[in-house]
């Protein structure tokens, strides 16, 4: 392991320096900046919440979603630089980072949705070509490991390049989603599936993948992420 650490250096997930020998994770200088999401969150969506009185963030009360409910990890503010690295920089190594700590802050949630299996959001097989990998799947096989939950990667795919959403409206981003996932299957028989993206906006991605899973009949379809904004 030593040697690894020589030869393939661990680095801080947050600033991207070389961390020490046999640290991994986040850096001393880095440790107090991640911003775990502490309740109250929002019921539906797990979006971070000003008001404890309040139980739905401003985006669910307008609108409804495909899947029963989400979690996040972190406010997408405080990771939003090592999610871009994440994403776009070929730093696969942080999604085993950011597994590992979604099971130890929501593995006994997670565990009481008695999920059978982990899909991750998939990525269209231009930009898997170009990144490397799906930065959603190695969250989702992270977290799988560390919980003993399987998690499926050929259940749906994503049949359509769609544009990026970052600056789209929301009205926007639905159409840009329509029939941008399928299922690659016909005899589904799972009832109770976790879907698990880098980063949840809107939730027009998650609410895609999860309505194709419920019209295959898949009857309980919770969200996962690992950033979530405030709405």
């Amino acid at each position: 392991m030593l040697l690894m650490d020589l030869l393939y250096p661990r680095r801080c997930v947050l600033c991207d320096r070389v961390l020490p020998t046999g640290a991994e994770g986040v850096c001393a200088d880095c440790a107090g900046k991640l911003r775990v999401i502490r309740e109250p969150w929002c019921l539906k969506c797990g979006k971070p919440l000003r008001d404890e009185r309040e139980e739905y963030c401003a985006d669910c009360r307008q609108r409804t979603h495909a899947f029963l409910q989400g979690r996040a990890l972190y406010e997408y503010k405080s990771v939003s630089r090592s999610m871009l690295r994440f994403k776009a920089g070929g730093r696969y190594e942080y999604g085993h980072f950011y597994g590992r700590r979604l099971a130890e802050e929501l593995g006994d949630t997670i565990r009481s949705w008695k999920p059978e299996c982990i899909v991750a959001v998939p990525v269209h097989r231009s930009r898997l070509r170009t990144r490397g990998y799906n930065q959603a799947e190695v969250i989702a096989r992270s977290l799988g490991r560390e919980l003993g939950i399987p998690v499926d990667t050929r259940l749906i795919r994503r049949s359509k390049k769609t544009v990026p959403l970052k600056n789209l409206t929301l009205a926007e981003r639905q159409n840009n989603l329509k029939k941008a996932f399928k299922l690659c299957r016909n005899d589904v028989k799972l009832k109770t599936i976790i879907v698990i993206d880098d980063i949840y906006t809107t939730g027009s991605t998650m609410d895609a993948v999860a309505q194709v899973l419920k019209n295959a009949g898949i009857e309980r379809v919770y969200c996962v992420c690992a950033a979530i904004g405030k709405g």
